[in-house]
């Protein structure tokens, strides 16, 4: 599913007579509530995990504050904020989140060093869904 059809999809609920829509797909799932008349509040989106995964052991990640878009760099001709093996300082942008066209940056939690980026430029993510992994100084 595109970013665009989720954002119809959104529309369209917003508009509906609907108070609650819930819509799972393979690699992802949505779920959609009115808190109010006319507002639709996405309330989870998190990539769906098969059931036999393992929960190994990870280093801490930076997460997306909100569902949005993945940018990892301040505009399409510049170079991304930061690469894997970068050393940070805490507060740092260190890419950004797009929703309903506002650019969000989201700042380094702490002194660290960027381990890897898991999303693609211009890639979905969802809300408190790693964008990074790093390694605290």
């Amino acid at each position: 599913m595109t970013n665009q059809e989720i954002y119809d999809l959104i529309a369209r609920f917003d508009n509906s007579g609907l108070q609650k829509l819930k819509l799972s797909q393979r690699d992802f799932q949505i779920e959609l509530e009115k808190a109010a008349p006319g507002a639709a509040a996405v309330s989870a989106m998190v990539p769906a995990a098969p059931a036999d995964a393992p929960k190994a052991a990870e280093a801490p990640a930076v997460t997306a504050p909100l569902v949005g878009t993945f940018y990892a760099a301040p505009a399409p001709e510049q170079p991304p904020f930061v690469t894997a093996g970068d050393r940070v300082k805490k507060g740092q942008t260190v890419c950004l989140i797009e929703a309903m066209k506002t650019m969000i940056e989201v700042p380094a939690p702490c002194d660290c060093v960027i381990e890897a980026v898991l999303k693609a430029n211009g890639e979905l993510a969802a809300f408190g869904e790693a964008l990074m992994r790093y390694q605290p100084c």
